[in-house]
């Protein structure tokens, strides 16, 4: 609290006081509570500290316009003489006053109560705004001037007569000059011309359809602001500039970047819209409104039968020989409404109808995923892929819905694949969000190989909503990727799915993120002496049970429940190796099938070489 001496506090008691360490005297007369922060009651009674101090002076320039100081701690007024007082954090600036100042009466409240105290009027002030060599003058900024302008035009009725009356007072006090440049500016006023960067965004950024923040470039750094009222912590900006990691792990990458012809992430958010973890993206509100939500309309288990789809394929064909599959497939993406997928595999997002037709989902909820087959040797990707998932849950991991579907024009087959990762039915109010471990440990997708299991186990334990049951999964997930000989399994290929119930400020559940993006890359052309993405106990080649326990120990797991967890995985495995089956479809042929069957005799003997 604040102190006057003749005011709140007399002379006597403010010496006893200061002696007996209550309160501190900032300068003769005025002091405030030994515990409080002097600093800040100096401010915030600045108008109060000046009229004590100079009772016969009046706020002028910026001040009386803000009837505070300002943000850099000054105080101006006009009185009897020029000089300045520093208390603290504040300087009072005085200048001398003109012979006859037009002043006005101002009602403050700086929570000690009411007071009164005298203020240059709009004339005054606006005349002030035009002296030379003055920091009084300095204080009034462009907008101040040009809110003073519209005041006075609007008072007198025409800018005319506003610089007659700014000339009574002008003359009155022999401030000629400041008469002539305030006339000027009243009458010749160039018109105001908005320039903008026209390379400065703003994007709107929704999820589940909901606004929560917006993504915002000025033409050389990016910054994310969250919208007042959304809380949950799904997108942070750890480095200033930068986009945020989150929105990173969105944007395409490889294939679909080339498409997309993406040289920078501008031009990247500038084409699409929709996004993978229900993230929506525009600079129009209204566009943002009408796109249609991600919700699981129709099961692919009922159009599926021993692995295989039973639907009706109506995507993009390969009908002529000028026209490849990847040309047709990269027209769905001319359409900014078709949902960008990130990952270098080629891809398509599909919707699966009450019919059992799988169209491209532009323009229709995004419940699917497609994936065809490569050239150059990786014709088999679907089908290898297609054998990886099956085998997940022998070895204990939750596996999203996947089938293999006949593809026109003689192509080989294409793996669909059940989104996990959206709502499941209109009456889901569920809010879910994937974030691969890129994001999570705020790097780059270029560096998704640059970790190891030990590095993420440590990043998954403390957000985990049940960090025993997901490093158990994170053990599991390591060696499922060595026993089918994944060399894929990087940062990108791992997740956490969190879920949130409508309007929570934390989520629910953080848990690892179903199996996705399996697949035994040994058997593919270049590839293989493939070795492990991200390595284990230092080692990314010949991998045994001592080095799974090693990295169990450092997650913080028991040798026992990690050796549980190996032998079920273990049996779990040798038994669907043997169970699983290749599907009899068209387009497997005889190249398809020997890379089948040789990946299932390579996880077959790794499992049982496994010690």
């Amino acid at each position: 609290m604040l102190y006057l001496v003749g005011e709140n506090l007399d002379k006597a008691r403010a010496h006893y006081q200061a002696e007996t360490g209550k309160v501190v005297q900032l300068m003769r007369g005025i002091y405030v509570d030994a515990d409080t922060d002097a600093d800040a009651d100096v401010l915030r009674h600045a108008i109060r500290i000046a009229r004590y101090l100079y009772p016969r002076a009046y706020l002028s320039a910026a001040s009386a316009v803000l009837l505070a100081p300002t943000r850099d701690g000054r105080l101006f007024i006009s009185g009897p003489r020029n000089q300045r007082t520093r208390i603290r954090t504040l300087e009072i600036i005085q200048n001398a006053a003109p012979d006859h100042p037009a002043t006005s009466t101002a009602t403050i409240d700086d929570g000690m109560g009411e007071f009164q105290v005298n203020v240059s009027s709009i004339r005054q002030r606006f005349l002030e705004a035009f002296r030379q060599r003055s920091e009084h003058a300095a204080s009034i900024d462009d907008a101040m001037r040009a809110d003073m302008s519209r005041r006075l035009i609007a008072e007198y009725g025409d800018a005319k007569a506003a610089a007659d009356a700014l000339w009574a007072l002008a003359r009155e006090n022999q401030w000629y000059r400041e008469g002539e440049q305030a006339e000027r500016h009243l009458l010749h006023t160039p018109a105001i011309h908005e320039v903008r960067n026209a390379a400065a965004l703003d994007f709107i950024v929704a999820w589940h359809g909901t606004h929560i923040g917006h993504l915002l470039y000025d033409g050389f750094e990016w910054r994310w602001k969250q919208d007042e009222g959304f809380d949950l912590p799904l997108i942070q900006q750890r480095v200033p500039g930068k986009l945020p990691p989150f929105i990173l792990s969105l944007l395409p990458e490889g294939w679909l970047e080339r498409v997309l012809k993406g040289n920078d992430e501008r031009t990247i958010l500038r084409s699409g819209k929709r996004y993978m973890s229900n993230i929506t993206i525009s600079n129009k509100a209204g566009e943002l409104n009408a796109l249609p939500a991600d919700i699981l309309v129709n099961r692919l288990a009922n159009f599926e039968e021993d692995g295989i789809f039973t639907g009706t394929y109506a995507g993009p064909k390969r009908d002529d020989i000028e026209q490849s599959f990847e040309e047709k497939l990269a027209r769905l993406y001319a359409s900014p409404d078709t949902p960008r997928l990130s990952g270098v595999q080629i891809k398509a997002p599909m919707f699966l109808g009450d019919d059992g037709a799988l169209v491209p989902s532009t323009g229709l909820p995004f419940t699917h995923i497609l994936k065809p087959a490569g050239t150059s040797g990786f014709q088999a990707l679907p089908v290898i892929e297609y054998l990886a998932m099956a085998l997940g849950p022998y070895a204990g991991l939750e596996v999203p819905a996947t089938a293999l579907t006949s593809m026109p024009d003689g192509m080989p087959p294409a793996l669909i694949i059940e989104r996990f990762d959206i709502r499941t039915s209109a009456d889901d109010k569920r809010r879910l969000v994937l974030e691969d471990l890129c994001s999570v440990l705020d790097l780059p997708p270029e560096a998704k190989y640059d970790g190891t299991i030990e590095r993420l186990a440590r990043a998954v334990r403390p957000l985990s909503s049940d960090p025993e049951a997901d490093l158990l999964l994170v053990l599991k997930r390591a060696l499922f990727a060595w026993l089918i000989a994944d060399g894929d399994m990087h940062l990108k290929n791992l997740a956490l799915l969190k879920i949130a119930q409508p309007d929570a400020c934390t989520f629910e559940t953080v848990r690892l993120a179903p199996l996705y993006d399996a697949v035994t890359t040994v058997v593919f052309p270049g590839l293989e002496h493939d070795r492990m993405a991200l390595k284990i106990n230092g080692k990314d080649d010949r991998l045994r049970r001592a080095d799974f326990l090693k990295m169990a120990a450092t997650a913080g797991l028991s040798a026992s429940a990690a050796n549980r967890a190996i032998d079920e995985a273990l049996a779990g495995l040798s038994e669907g190796v043997e169970e699983i089956k290749i599907p009899d479809l068209p387009g497997i042929d005889d190249e398809i099938g020997g890379k089948a069957e040789r990946m299932l005799a390579i996880c077959s003997e790794r499992i049982g070489n496994f010690a």
